[in-house]
């Protein structure tokens, strides 16, 4: 892992735009106490640094139709070979996984998917993820309520 390396300024900025990633340069520049320019140049360069992902509109899941949140703890057959790494390429490619992670305990990896219904989360569990020969064991935990999602990453670290 790398050495972290933001100044006081830097994380301000960081800050900043997890709160509201829609700041202009201005009003980001305003906030933080710098003029436009050098602002500019600190967003620039802490993007080309990797430090800043990107930037995504959070869309209210149950007023497009996708209500329905499933997270998933998945055993694996094998782990080391090709077929497992064909196994997370097509985790990858399905829109409905919105994330997955690699995880030590019980599972081997953790999912989250989000469709419509139940229905369609059946299809995609019968139909896609149970189809792989290589899944083992799938456990479903539906969400009933979303208490906290999408917060912003706690930098209290940085100081």
């Amino acid at each position: 892992m790398s050495k972290v390396e933001l100044d006081a300024v830097d994380r301000r900025i960081v800050r900043e735009l997890q709160a509201n990633a829609r700041l202009s340069n201005v009003e980001l520049a305003d906030k933080i106490g710098l003029s436009p320019s050098p602002c500019l140049r600190r967003v620039k360069r802490l993007e080309r640094d990797g430090y800043i992902d990107g930037y995504r509109a959070t869309l209210a899941r149950a007023r497009i139709g996708l209500g329905f949140s499933v997270f998933l703890g998945v055993k694996i057959s094998v782990h080391a070979n090709e077929e497992a790494q064909r196994f997370e390429q097509a985790l990858v490619e399905m829109p409905e996984v919105v994330a997955c992670h690699l995880v030590s305990g019980e599972a081997d990896y953790f999912l989250e998917v989000v469709v419509p219904d139940l229905e369609e989360y059946q299809r995609f569990l019968v139909g896609k993820l149970l189809n792989m020969p290589i899944v083992r064991e799938v456990r479903s935990n539906i969400a009933i309520q979303t208490l906290k999602a999408g917060a912003p990453l706690p930098l209290s670290h940085l100081g």
